[in-house]
């Protein structure tokens, strides 16, 4: 009996230990594994990468308009219309099609006479008619041209307004992707400078996040958090931003 239970006392202790050593052991090991993985986490290098390109807009809008002022609401729309045929017709002449024009519907303010103090009152003096076309081409020159020169329609007894152009590029979409790689790359050129300086090297692209685009003029140095978008330049300047976070070994 006493042999018996000298031999479970021994057996119970061994399996003590090896308990206590599998757990010392295991500490050891995960402890090992959370090192690891916090000087993973640790040793990367986070950087912004940039790309920039010259691009000439592709396809212009542009907005004309003209209006009459006449006591008699028939005779303003009457004059109204002979200003859109002549305008029509001039635009026809110097090379716009009738699918880049579009016309507006017929804008209307009734005028009323002023009291001495400024007040209008229930008498109607006349009315105030307008209307407006719409240029819309990918004939950027032609466009730009058109505007300088419609003035030539105050000659013809149109009173015109020119507004200035808006300038578009339409294939956006694709240069994007295209930029975004030299933005990485330009990323990842300066992770390495910066790395190397350091006397280390770069590993494994670990993060990248692309950042907001901005299209202004050549020389315009304006940035956005929420991005540009410059319409007035035929030419433009379109940036891409990249951060890229990369492995440091």
């Amino acid at each position: 009996m006493e042999s018996g239970r000298v031999l479970r006392n021994s057996q119970i202790i061994i399996l003590g230990i090896c308990i206590a050593v599998a757990t010392i052991l295991s500490s050891m090991i995960l402890s090992r594994a959370s090192l690891r993985i916090m000087q993973f986490n640790k040793e990367v290098i986070t950087v912004t990468g940039s790309a920039q390109q010259p691009i000439r807009s592709d396809y212009a809008t542009w907005q004309i308009s003209f209006g009459r002022r006449e006591a008699n609401l028939a005779a303003a729309y009457r004059a109204l219309k002979e200003d859109m045929n002549a305008v029509r017709a001039y635009l026809v002449s110097k090379g716009v099609s009738k699918s880049e024009l579009e016309v507006s519907q017929v804008f209307t303010t009734t005028l009323f006479t002023k009291t001495s103090e400024g007040y209008d009152t229930h008498t109607i003096e006349g009315y105030n008619v307008s209307q407006r076309i719409y240029v819309r081409s990918h004939d950027v020159d032609k466009v730009t041209r058109l505007s300088r020169e419609c003035t030539e329609l105050i000659e013809k007894g149109v009173a015109v307004s020119s507004q200035a152009p808006e300038y578009f590029y339409t294939k956006l979409d694709e240069l994007k992707i295209e930029m975004l790689a030299h933005a990485t790359r330009n990323a990842k050129e300066r992770a390495h400078k910066m790395a190397r300086a350091a006397g280390d090297r770069i590993g494994v692209l670990r993060s990248a996040k692309m950042g907001v685009f901005q299209i202004t003029a050549p020389n315009s140095t304006d940035v956005s958090d929420y991005g540009m978008n410059d319409t007035s330049s035929l030419d433009k300047k379109v940036m891409a931003v990249v951060s890229a976070t990369f492995a440091i070994r």
